[in-house]
């Protein structure tokens, strides 16, 4: 049980008493705490990775086929990457000519 004691302390042992059985239970808890941490860039990673997943099944699922959905997701990146050069660009001038 999660969360729940883990030894009654009515049948704790004659060598340990109450407080030494609770700073166990203590630090097994902050052990198993330490152990659950996320990193939080990493479950964005993981979380972004899952989104795209999502996308892709959907995409598969409007289409009829992976084939299909590949197609229209590398269309639309092309699209994107044609769009984004010449934007670059012309942030880069504006930068410069705010600098200047």
């Amino acid at each position: 049980m999660v969360g729940g004691r883990v030894v009654d302390d009515a049948t704790a042992s004659d060598g340990m008493d109450k407080a030494d059985l609770k700073a166990a239970y203590r630090h097994g808890r902050r052990d198993a705490e330490a152990r659950r941490r996320r990193h939080p860039i990493g479950m964005t990673l993981t979380f972004a990775a899952a989104l795209v997943g999502v996308v892709i099944l959907a995409l598969a699922l409007v289409n009829g086929s992976f084939g299909r959905a590949g197609e229209v997701v590398d269309r639309t990146l092309s699209i994107a990457a044609d769009r984004a050069g010449p934007a670059a660009a012309d942030a880069g001038r504006s930068i410069r000519d705010a600098a200047g």
